[in-house]
């Protein structure tokens, strides 16, 4: 955000002057060693001194270049460089900011360049199929978690022909950007670069992904479930993410060390220390998250259909209570079969309704009420967990469902929540009262444009 120093320091009526900018009267200046934390409203923050300066404005702006918005242009026009593509917009906010009121992108999938500006209550994305609708949606979750729902090669995102993307905006009021090259992922907030993709998401935001595809949540394989799991974890304790990212990487060393003709047996242990280490955490932070789940996604359950359906949720640790002693009993059959068979990687989510596999014995129609309730539980969770409300990414979910289960879902979701919606067409929203305050556009070849009422 600002050079690194305190050039100059004032007091109670007096005059800043901080990396260079001078800030006259009147302000308040505090000063205090210790951590940083983001503020905003009509408080500035500066965060990367020694000191923590912390002051009020009265009528007082900031001019500089590396904060202010490059001049605005048509949302689908912008210079084509990651240098200058308005990723430096900070701004200063009478009010803390907990949506997404800004989002740029840059050789994104299909869009060349975009630059969208919506109000708090969300967007509905409005176009025919393969126009770009879910690339956007696809964008946020990119800039909030650092997570694609399409797809785990970032390198496919990028536009065709371009040698990388970007996408920026400012979720929960701090202005992130998210670069991907050749060389990788590199970040930014407020200006101020994080050297990791764990320190990235621990100061980021919160998001819930809705669309069809989450009926394989509930008939797909035990894998869907378990990304499922991951993606709330990992949202809701950093300490998650670290351990899920170390057994994976612990994982994939094994299981090739397993498909060699003479197995290592030394390294192979070295390795298993490590998976019994961070899978102990996954499976005792799975249980936990399960357990908070299931009322939640019963209470959903019942709020959507209008029918008293008890759904329970059980975790089926594949490797049972004890991850060490699995592994020991494992021995002869890995060897055997040259891959690792226990452990977090093989966990299942077992969902039942009436005390029957949902998989099995529950209508399509159930199933798809289901996955809605999982969605809405892991939002409430988050809500929960952080005192903040998520953003929902709703992607082409309403015109599959009838009027019913869409005023349901619309009146479970937390009314300040902002929402994305994307749809191929509008007929269903006659009866949807609730999304009056969303502005909607349209979208077509990788361009957007606003929708007249």
């Amino acid at each position: 955000m600002f050079e690194e120093g305190l050039h100059e320091s004032g007091d109670l009526g007096g005059r800043l002057t901080f990396a260079g900018k001078r800030f006259q009267q009147p302000f308040l200046l505090f000063l205090s060693r210790g951590g940083i934390e983001q503020e905003r409203g009509r408080h500035l923050n500066f965060a990367r001194g020694k000191f923590l300066i912390f002051f009020k404005v009265v009528n007082q702006r900031v001019h500089d270049r590396t904060l202010a918005r490059p001049p605005h242009a048509d949302q689908n026009e912008g210079e084509k460089s990651l240098e200058t593509l308005s990723f430096s917009s900070a701004r200063i906010s009478r009010n803390p900011c907990t949506v997404l009121r800004s989002l740029r992108l840059m050789d994104f999938r299909c869009f060349d360049s975009l630059d969208l500006e919506v109000p708090a209550d969300g967007a509905i994305l409005t176009g025919d199929n393969a126009q770009g609708k879910t690339s956007v949606l696809e964008a946020i979750c990119v800039l909030v978690r650092l997570h694609s729902p399409r797809t785990h090669r970032m390198a496919t995102l990028a536009r065709i022909g371009s040698k990388g993307f970007g996408v920026a905006g400012d979720p929960w009021g701090r202005e992130r950007q998210v670069r991907h090259s050749r060389e990788g992922f590199s970040f930014k907030a407020d200006e101020v670069p994080i050297p990791t993709q764990g320190r990235y998401l621990e100061e980021g935001g919160l998001v819930v992904w809705m669309g069809n595809e989450d009926l394989e949540l509930i008939r797909g394989p035990g894998e869907g479930r378990r990304r499922y799991l991951d993606f709330l974890g990992a949202q809701i304790d950093p300490a998650y993410h670290r351990s899920w990212s170390r057994y994976r990487r612990a994982l994939k060393a094994k299981n090739l060390l397993l498909k060699e003709g003479r197995p290592r047996q030394a390294e192979i242990v070295s390795y298993e220390e490590i998976l019994i280490e961070h899978g102990t955490v996954l499976m005792n932070a799975r249980a936990r998250i399960i357990d908070e789940l299931t009322p939640l996604a019963a209470v959903a359950q019942r709020a959507v259909s209008g029918k008293d359906e008890p759904l329970t949720l059980h975790y089926l640790p594949a490797s049972g209570p004890d991850l060490r002693e699995s592994m020991l009993l494992a021995k002869d059959r890995e060897t055997r079969l040259r891959q690792a068979v226990v452990g977090p990687h093989r966990d299942e989510l077992d969902l039942r309704i009436h005390g029957m596999p949902a998989a099995d014995f529950a209508s399509e129609g159930q199933q798809r009420t289901l996955a809605l309730a999982l969605k809405l539980a892991q939002g409430k969770l988050l809500e929960i967990r952080s005192g903040r409300l998520p953003l929902y990414l709703m992607d082409d979910i309403f015109g599959e469902l009838d009027p019913g289960r869409r005023n349901a879902l619309m009146h479970h979701l937390p009314p300040r929540a902002q929402k994305w919606i994307t749809t191929t067409h509008l007929d269903w929203m006659n009866d949807m009262p609730d999304l009056s305050g969303i502005a909607r556009y349209r979208v077509n070849a990788g361009k957007v444009s606003a929708c007249a009422r």
